[in-house]
Order: structure tokens, then sequence, then C-alpha cells
């Protein structure tokens, strides 16, 4: 008999269900990637709505001689000014931008709480579908101004609300999605991993946006939404919502394995139980839980809250990091969105290892609030150093993106999927959807306000900025004193149990 070829044999090497499994994974990934694919864009086109500029006869342009310089105009429309894209070339650009920014998430934090509950009742494959090729169209939407040459400020406003209620149709979905298929074993590493499409959609988007950033800024729009609607219909082709809708034989693991990520008054330890409830003929399907009922699992208020603050520091470096470097290195706004992809490279290995440290001490809390406490101190170097020259912002932003978007990253996947299968909502899986939507919905409001501060801070000097994301990172971690205390009490009586 021949041997079997090597492809074949890694093929055979795995289950079926392990195939399944890694599908999804890689589906969901990409899925989700094209969400911040397609909101990455603002932040990049920014320096290219507004040029720092001088009026002609002004003999000193201070700081901005270099910049003023290296920016010349390759293609100009008929109402952009020297100074950037109407209306957004006036001394107050920091506020309209800001607003634009304001408007995206404060949609977007509205819609969240209300999209996990409507996620819970319709089938996730249709209702992500709808919301990709509706984020694709708004998203194209904003870059159409540029070609038919739009300058009303109220176009650019509904284009961003409009953008920021559809989008809230992709997370619930995708974890909810990934909840299903994979269990708690891993799944802090599981979901770190996972959760690295953030910062590679930041990175894509940033890479597409600034290409054509400084020579058609309309199509760093126009891509990008494309790019999430094909995406869409994959997602209707492919996307399967549960491995019960497949009959893989995916079970959760029996190991009588226990962790400690929230106890509760009763016990220290919560069993690694994963039940679903299906329509099978020897079950029924439990009713999804209510908004109230949701927020009386032990955990959600907290990390909610908590996540609001981190939310907050994360989206204010999505939103404004490219503008500041522009301010700071004197980059134009191509080079500038390039370098900012580095906060997302640090990014990605802050959200893995935090999921590592997290499965390793099977304390949640106590990982995120290590991570916080030490961001603060990072922010601060970072906005001391990162004036010292290129090699230096290089380095602080690796370091900055990791330990911010560390504790960001765990409790939006593997949090949220342990909150949606506490033990106290009984075997009901239908909650995850309108867990994860209220602690992503909570994040979200804090995601509004921070590039909405940083566009009202920021013209009184970048150094109150990033104050405020210290302040924002400390309130962070105030939230979570609690559940640490008891994660560290619950492992002082493990430890003084085995003794006797």
């Amino acid at each position: 008999m021949a041997q079997l070829p090597p492809g074949v044999r890694v093929i055979v090497l795995f289950t079926r269900d392990q195939w399944c499994r890694a599908f999804i994974f890689v589906l969901t990934f990409f899925l989700y990637a094209s969400f911040h694919l397609s909101r990455k864009p603002i932040s990049i086109v920014k320096g290219e709505l507004h040029k720092h500029c001088a009026p002609p006869n002004e003999v000193e342009l201070n700081s901005y001689k270099e910049y003023a310089i290296q920016i010349q105009p390759v293609k100009k429309l008929s109402n952009e000014s020297q100074c950037g894209w109407e209306p957004f070339d006036k001394n107050n650009y920091k506020q309209l931008l800001g607003t634009l920014d304001y408007s995206f998430l404060c949609a977007y934090a509205v819609g969240m709480y209300l999209s996990g509950i409507i996620g819970e009742r319709l089938p996730i494959r249709y209702y992500l579908t709808v919301g990709m090729l509706a984020s694709g169209l708004f998203t194209a939407m904003f870059g159409l101004g540029y070609f038919y040459n739009i300058h009303n400020l109220w176009f650019y406003m509904i284009a961003q609300i409009a953008n920021g209620l559809v989008q809230t149709t992709g997370w619930p979905s995708v974890v909810t999605c990934i909840g299903n298929w994979f269990g708690k074993g891993r799944r802090g590493l599981i979901m770190g991993i996972w959760n690295s499409h953030t910062s590679v959609g930041n990175i894509l988007g940033s890479l597409i946006a600034g290409y054509w950033v400084s020579t058609c800024w309309g199509l760093s729009f126009v891509v990008p939404g494309v790019i999430i609607a094909c995406l869409g219909i994959v997602c209707f082709l492919f996307l399967i919502e549960h491995p019960k809708d497949l009959s893989c034989a995916c079970k959760p693991s029996s190991d009588p394995a226990m962790q400690c990520l929230l106890p509760d008054r009763e016990a220290c330890t919560v069993p690694l139980n994963h039940n679903f409830a299906v329509n099978g003929e020897g079950g029924t399907r439990m009713s999804a839980i209510s908004f109230i009922g949701a927020l009386r699992i032990p955990g959600v208020i907290e990390f909610s809250l908590c996540l609001l603050f981190a939310k907050l520091v994360s989206y204010t470096f999505l939103f404004w990091l490219p503008l500041y470097i522009t301010n700071v290195e004197h980059l134009d706004a191509k080079r500038a969105g390039d370098l900012s992809t580095l906060f997302d490279v640090g990014g990605i290995f802050g959200g893995i290892l935090a999921g590592m440290i997290s499965d390793r001490l099977e304390k949640r809390a106590s990982t995120c609030g290590m991570m916080l406490l030490l961001a603060a101190p990072a922010l601060y170097m970072f906005s001391a150093i990162s004036k010292m020259g290129l090699e230096a912002t290089i380095v602080m932003l690796l370091i900055s993106g990791a330990l911010v978007n560390g504790p960001y990253a765990l409790i939006t996947t593997a949090v949220s999927a342990d909150l949606g299968t506490h033990k106290s909502l009984k075997g009901n899986a239908r909650a995850l959807s309108t867990v994860t939507a209220i602690i992503d919905g909570t994040g979200s409001v804090g995601a509004a306000l921070g590039p909405l501060l940083a566009g009202l801070i920021s013209p009184s000097g970048w150094n109150n900025v990033f104050y405020m994301l210290m302040v924002a990172d400390a309130c962070a971690l105030l939230f979570l004193l609690r559940l640490i205390r008891k994660e560290l009490q619950c492992k002082m009586d493990q430890t003084l149990f085995k003794e006797h």
C-alpha cells in the first residue's frame, strides 16, 4: 500500500470536530477583523481633513514648518482649501473631528445594549450578515463625500451615526459563536489569540487607508466598505452558529476541573460546566435572559464599569494616535498612520499574554488589575519619551499597546464568555449574547467619551490628554478591587484547605 501524501496525513491527524472548531475560529477572526478595518480610516484621514498651515504673509511657521513642507497636496478639488477639507479646515477642527468620533461611538454604545437582546432572538448568521452589509454601505458613504465634493458636517455625522448602530451586530454575534464552539479549559489563551483580530483589523485598516490618504482619501473609506460587505456574504455562506447545527460531537470536557474566576458567597469554586440548551427530542429550549437578569450575574457590573474606563483609553489611542504622532513627530498622514500600527502590534501580544496569565493563575480580575497598574506609569513615560525621537516613540508604542489593550481584550472575550456561562444561569447558554452586549456596551460609553474628551482637552496641550488617560486607568483598577480581593481570598482558602 502506498504511503499517504504529507498533506493528507496532516488532514487525517485531526478529527472532524477539531477541523470544525479551527474553521469557525479562523472565520470569525476575519469577520470581526473587518469591522475594525472599517473603523480605522477616520483616524488616518484626520491628518488630511485638516492640514497645519499658515497665511501666506506669515513669516514664522513655528513648530509646523517641517510638516508644512512635507505635505504637498497631490490633487485638490474645487472647494478644498490649503488647510484641508472644509468644514474641517477651521481652527476648531479638533472639536469637529471629535464630534465625528462621538457620533459613531455614542450610537455604538446605545445600539450595543439592544444588539445583544435582539441577537439572542434571531439567527446569528442572518443578523451578522445584514450588519456587515450595512456597515459596508455606511463606511463607503463617508468616502463618497470626497467624490461628490460634500462639505456639510451633518452628512459625515449621519454616516458615522448609522455606521455606529449597524456595527453593534458584530461583537455579540462573534463572541456568542466562538463561545458555543470552545469550552472554558484554555479559554483565556484561545480567546487572547482570537482577539488579536482587533489589532489585525486596525493594522490592515491603517495600511489600506494610508495608501490613499494623501492622494484620494475617499478610497480610504470605500475600499474597507467593500471588504466588510464581501465578508458579510462569506458569513452568510459559511458561518455555523453552534456545533449541534452540524451534528458535531463537540461536547464539553467531563473534567471535574474547577476555577476561581468569580467566587460566590457560598463557594469559591465554579464548576467548568458548559451545557447548551437545545431544541432536541429530549429537551426544550430555554428562554433568553432579561437585561436585569444579566446584570444580576456576579461580576457583570464590576467588569462592565472597568471596561468603560479601559476602553476609554484604548479608543482614544485608536482615534487620536495618528494625529498625535503627526503633531509630535511632524510626519505626514500616511507615515503617522503606518507608525500608529505599532500600538496595535503591542496590543496583540498584550491580549495573548493576558489570556495566558489568567489561565495559569485562574484569576481574570487580578490579571487585569496588574496590567492596569502598570499601564498608568507607561502612559506617563510615553508622553515624556515620545518627544525625544522616533526610536523612543516606537518602543513606547509597543509597551503601551500591550498594557492598554491587554485588560480590554481579556474582559471583552474570556471574561464575557465566562460570565455568560456562569453557574447561576443553570446551563442557559442563551445569556451569552446579552452579557457580552452589556459589558461591551458599557465599555463603548467610555469609548465614546474618550475621543470626545481628547478633542476638547488637546487644544490645552497633549500632556493634559495623557493625564486624563492615566486617571481613567486608575478608575478602571478601582472597580476591580472587590473582585481582586475575592480572588485572592479564594486562593488563600484553598491553600488552607489543602494544608488541613
